[in-house]
């Protein structure tokens, strides 16, 4: 662990080394950013307790529970200082935190495609909740035939000292969908493997096979609550 431990803030140097040659201005920086790396994973720990009790209510008043799994993640080191770079932005923690929404990351796999929507729904209800931006994949696929609904959200922490707000990205998916996105990604960016044309088309066609498994899933259900 301690190792790990090591190893991660070699990592966060290495991220703020061509920012300043400054040892305390970079140590500064480095404590900056695990700070606000920890205000993410609290943001996460908040919208994933939400969830819990939305689907533990639901588990009572419907006699099933509509969340089959949950899936949190922090952006990789890799990841922001690649996509503040792709805009232009300076490695900075106010960079981070300004200009970038899917730092904090929640994948809520869902039993049926109404369960999407009626998560969706009950989470925007409360009143802590902030929408900043929703992607409706599901009724709108992207043409490669990847399916999600997709929400960026606010959502206030509560600190010893203060209150703050922090974005969350939240992906919420039937199982299929997440069956397909999944097997997709490991296809498409195989190392050392040219993905053909033909290959995204059979992918298409097994992402519309997967709205269809949901779409029969979907009225099989239905006749189970009528």
């Amino acid at each position: 662990m301690r190792n790990e431990k090591e190893e991660y803030q070699k990592r966060v140097q290495s991220f703020f080394k061509d920012a300043d040659t400054n040892i305390e201005v970079i140590s500064e920086r480095m404590m900056q950013f695990n700070t606000l790396m920890a205000y993410y994973r609290c943001a996460m720990m908040e919208v994933e307790t939400k969830f819990n009790v939305l689907n533990e209510q639901f588990s009572l008043q419907y006699d099933r529970n509509p969340i089959n799994g949950m899936k949190t993640r922090l952006k990789s080191l890799f990841s922001i200082r690649e996509k503040l770079e792709g805009k232009g932005l300076s490695l900075s923690v106010k960079a981070i935190e300004e200009n970038l929404s899917d730092i904090a990351g929640i994948r809520v796999i869902c039993s049926f495609t109404d369960d999407v929507y009626l998560l969706r729904d009950a989470l925007l209800k409360q009143d802590d909740i902030t929408l900043i931006c929703e992607k409706d994949y599901i009724k709108n696929p992207k043409p490669n035939g990847y399916r999600s609904l997709h929400l960026i959200v606010s959502v206030p922490i509560f600190l010893s000292h203060e209150k703050r707000s922090m974005k969350v990205e939240i992906q919420l998916r039937t199982i299929s969908m997440d069956s397909w996105a999944s097997l997709e990604h490991q296809l498409r960016y195989k190392k050392d493997f040219e993905f053909s044309e033909k290959m995204a088309k059979e992918l298409l066609h097994c992402a519309n096979l997967s709205a269809e498994l949901d779409n029969r899933m979907d009225k099989l259900r239905e006749i189970t609550i009528k």
